[in-house]
């Protein structure tokens, strides 16, 4: 099972569709270990955007993610990454696909909706930020028997 930290950033939290993008990853059979409610302080968002807090456009990027709740996961699952970055769509909704979460939601390159880790790599970094270790409660679900074969 491969792990993914996403983050339901503030625009998402604001316009009131937490659990529908949660519904999404719960029906693609992903499973959500850990979860919480926090407010990305300017420190936390240096640390998480570190690669972008030199670029001109990073004071309006801290702004925005320190500018309201955000809902913080881990969702684990089968090519978790893979998978959530694609049901994600692109980053700009504008060209995000419909059926995607920021395709059908979202109509803006910065107030898309969702964050998720880009790689395995990221992941670790991104979940630790967020989460202890205490925070995290994986289980299997009863219904796993009907969402993989028994050998993937």
């Amino acid at each position: 099972m491969e792990r993914t930290l996403v983050l339901l950033k503030p625009d998402c939290v604001q316009r009131r569709l937490t659990g529908q993008v949660i519904t999404r990853f719960e029906n693609k059979g992903l499973n959500i270990i850990a979860l919480k409610m926090l407010r990305i302080t300017p420190e936390l968002s240096r640390q998480h955007y570190a690669e972008h807090v030199q670029k001109p456009f990073y004071p309006g990027l801290e702004r925005f993610i320190t500018g309201a709740p955000v809902v913080a996961m881990i969702v684990e699952g089968l090519e978790a990454i893979r998978v959530v970055r694609e049901m994600l769509g692109a980053t700009s909704g504008l060209k995000a696909a419909a059926g995607t979460i920021r395709g059908d939601f979202s109509s803006s390159r910065q107030m898309n909706l969702v964050h998720a880790s880009d790689g395995p790599e990221a992941a670790a970094r991104e979940i630790d930020l967020y989460f202890d270790e205490g925070e995290i409660c994986a289980y299997e679900p009863a219904l796993v028997q009907w969402f993989k074969a028994g050998d993937e």
